[in-house]
């Protein structure tokens, strides 16, 4: 195998994957922007109505990034207080596993269907521009997923690199790597498409894809950190926390990654589906793990009280 060509070609994918990513969400917000800022601002008083709206949001923005530097700026801004935005956070991590679904069920062909039909719309005057937009790169999302798997594809037959892989079946190098990662190309969506693949030609296991999805949650959150760099603190408080919601869920799930696994691959034997099943238990259990205690969660990280600058969190 060429080593150079090969890491070239899955680099350049990888990023295209992660430009329809960010064109997606992008023209998303683009579409629906300042209601999507209005019905946070109303919506998150509850922390129950915050985590079901964070995670619609991602789900349909596909950016769990893009929900949370919104949420950080919101809280900046002052239209969400810091505790209210805890929810949200939580949320988005659930959402964000529409990602793993959508590439697990290997919709081969669909996304140049979409790309051609994105670019007709686009044509059009007014909101159908956006809309349009929003369509193409949804199907180029899909397109470049089957560029990827193509270009993964030598890794099935040539064994340095199989071995190589297989190490992060290590819980702890595969969260690792998953972090370093996902701090790199600023995705876990990207990550968990690129792992899924992975698991889908056998070049490495579920116990690995499973320890490099935990790890990337981590890893996500260096987005919200950076974003918040000149912000109230509030806000980088909003980030802070984000950070500790998914360490704590990397340092309780780790443990336990084998058995994740093994429950993942007793409810499919599509390897894809049963990463995504695992991926989307983690990031319940997480959640169910986390939501009742955002407000002492507010207090550890916000001990001067102010948390409560606004409408507080129930």
């Amino acid at each position: 195998m060429q080593y150079f060509d090969f890491a070239i070609a899955v680099f350049a994918t990888v990023i295209l994957f992660i430009y329809g990513l960010q064109g997606f969400s992008s023209e998303l917000q683009e579409l629906g922007q300042d209601r999507m800022r209005a019905v946070l601002g109303r919506l998150t008083q509850n922390r129950y109505s915050g985590f079901l709206l964070g995670a619609a949001m991602t789900a349909v923005v596909q950016s769990s990034s893009a929900v949370t530097s919104i949420t950080v700026a919101l809280v900046d801004s002052g239209a969400i207080t810091f505790a209210n935005s805890l929810g949200v956070l939580i949320g988005a991590n659930v959402g964000t596993t529409v990602t793993a679904w959508l590439v697990s069920f290997e919709l081969t062909g669909v996304g140049a269907f979409f790309i051609v039909l994105g670019a007709l719309i686009g044509v059009l005057p007014g909101p159908l521009r956006t809309f349009g937009k929003a369509i193409f790169y949804f199907g180029f999302i899909f397109f470049t997923l089957d560029l990827l798997s193509d270009a993964l594809s030598p890794l099935k037959e040539d064994p340095a690199l199989g071995e190589l892989l297989a190490k992060t079946a290590n819980p702890v190098v595969g969260a690792l790597t998953g972090m370093v990662l996902t701090a790199l190309v600023q995705s876990s969506s990207a990550i968990t498409g690129l792992v899924i693949l992975l698991v889908q030609q056998g070049v490495i296991d579920t116990q690995a894809a499973m320890a490099i999805i935990i790890g990337s949650n981590a890893g996500t959150t260096v987005t919200g950190l950076l974003g918040s760099i000149g912000m109230q603190p509030a806000a980088q408080r909003t980030a802070q926390a984000n950070l500790l919601i998914n360490a704590i869920g990397v340092l309780v799930f780790l443990p336990f990654t084998s058995q994740l696994a093994s429950f993942a691959d007793s409810v499919s034997d599509n390897p894809g589906v049963a990463v995504a099943t695992g991926h989307l238990v983690f990031n319940v259990g997480l959640a169910m793990l986390m939501l009742p205690w955002t407000k002492h969660l507010a207090r550890l990280l916000a001990p001067d009280g102010s948390m409560e600058s606004g409408p507080s969190a129930v």
